[in-house]
């Protein structure tokens, strides 16, 4: 009878440590990091654990532990590596993919949760969520903004390149009224072209010189007046549009906007606005056009942001880190809010969520971001 009863008393102390083991376990928070920590990427690897590190710093809670492992960039083996090793940790919520394309490797893995820095999609799908500075949120942003600049002939230049059908099926799905499309060649030989056809440039340009020589043979003052007027055009007459959202990057953002210049397009009729350039400083080199308009974060919490990096860190983050602390403050929110984070359904909250990137809510399974518009003038970013 008396082994009997230290046999049961073993079990219930059993059951009791193991009762309370686990509910240790759900007091501790980890969370998985999906990087390119070595290899050609490694530096954007490193930025996204630095700025994660940052974000730790910053809640301040000694129960979240931060588990990386290299992925690579779409690399399949190694993803699937790092995945395993990380479920050997009891980690339910990972950080990553950064790439969309490796959505279907990880979609495979159905009990956990991936927070991905991919603005491919606000949709959630499946066991993902998007975090990213999407299209659609950009298009939203700068088709309101329009529209309080009581701009109603909008078009909606982007290249032809592999981003194209994408492009063109978030504009179908975001039903836009009174806008057009042009697709353009990226090619600058080939776009100037291209954009002289929209601008109908030719056609302009004759009515210059027909106007001109109306004038040309008549010396009474007004005729004179009006001659030295037309000598300083280069095209007479408006173009069919009073704005345009140009859906592109770089130098080749640059090539359109110069060739918009060239093209004589009234700047003070005709809106520019492009999408999130992450407030890249070599576009105020680009002085054709004088203002140029776009939606992005907060500028402010970037900045300091980036100079808080940089102070700790003695270089400056790549662009997509401020998401992934943003993703981190996230999944310490909706953990702190629900307790335990079992599935894709415990990030559907009500009330919008302020992250460094600015203002952002998760309702009907979608992330959608409140973006801000900011006026490229004079060397320097203004919010408008």
């Amino acid at each position: 009878m008396k082994n009997k009863l230290l046999i049961l008393l073993s079990y219930i102390i059993l059951f009791l440590n193991s009762n309370i083991l686990i509910a240790q376990e759900k007091k501790i928070l980890k969370v998985g990091l999906l990087a390119p920590l070595t290899g050609e990427y490694e530096q954007l690897g490193n930025s996204l654990l630095h700025s994660l590190q940052l974000a730790l710093n910053e809640i301040n809670d000694e129960r979240v532990f931060i588990i990386p492992r290299d992925a690579g960039l779409n690399n399949k083996e190694k993803i699937k590596k790092a995945i395993e090793d990380i479920k050997k940790e009891n980690v339910n919520i990972i950080i990553g993919p950064i790439s969309n394309e490796n959505f279907s490797e990880v979609k495979k893995y159905n009990d956990l949760i991936f927070v991905s820095p991919s603005n491919i999609s606000p949709d959630f799908q499946n066991n993902v969520i998007s975090l990213g500075i999407s299209l659609d949120s950009q298009l939203k942003a700068l088709v309101k903004f329009l529209k309080k600049q009581k701009k109603n002939k909008t078009v909606i230049m982007f290249p032809n390149n592999g981003y194209k059908n994408f492009i063109q099926d978030k504009l179908k799905e975001l039903n836009l009224n009174n806008i057009k499309t042009f697709v353009y060649n990226p090619n600058p030989e080939v776009l100037t072209g291209e954009i002289e056809t929209l601008t109908n440039y030719s056609q302009r340009k004759k009515n210059l010189e027909l106007r001109k020589k109306m004038f040309q043979d008549k010396e009474d003052e007004q005729s004179i007046k009006e001659l030295e007027r037309l000598d300083q055009l280069y095209t007479l007459g408006g173009v069919n549009f009073d704005s345009v959202i140009i859906i592109d990057f770089g130098n080749s953002l640059k090539s359109v906007l110069t060739s918009l210049a060239y093209t004589d397009v009234d700047q003070k009729r005709v809106l520019i606005t492009t999408v999130n350039q992450w407030f890249d400083e070599s576009i105020f080199y680009e002085n054709t056009i004088k203002n140029i308009y776009y939606p992005s974060i907060n500028y402010k919490e970037f900045k300091k942001y980036n100079e808080n990096y940089f102070k700790k860190y003695k270089d400056y983050p790549n662009e997509i880190s401020i998401i992934t602390y943003d993703a981190l403050g996230l999944i310490y929110y909706a953990w702190k809010k629900k307790g335990d984070l079992a599935s894709i359904n415990d990030f559907y909250f009500k009330n919008k969520i302020k992250g460094k990137i600015g203002t952002f809510s998760l309702k009907d399974k979608k992330v959608v971001q409140e973006l801000e518009i900011y006026k490229v003038e004079k060397n320097k970013f203004t919010k408008f």
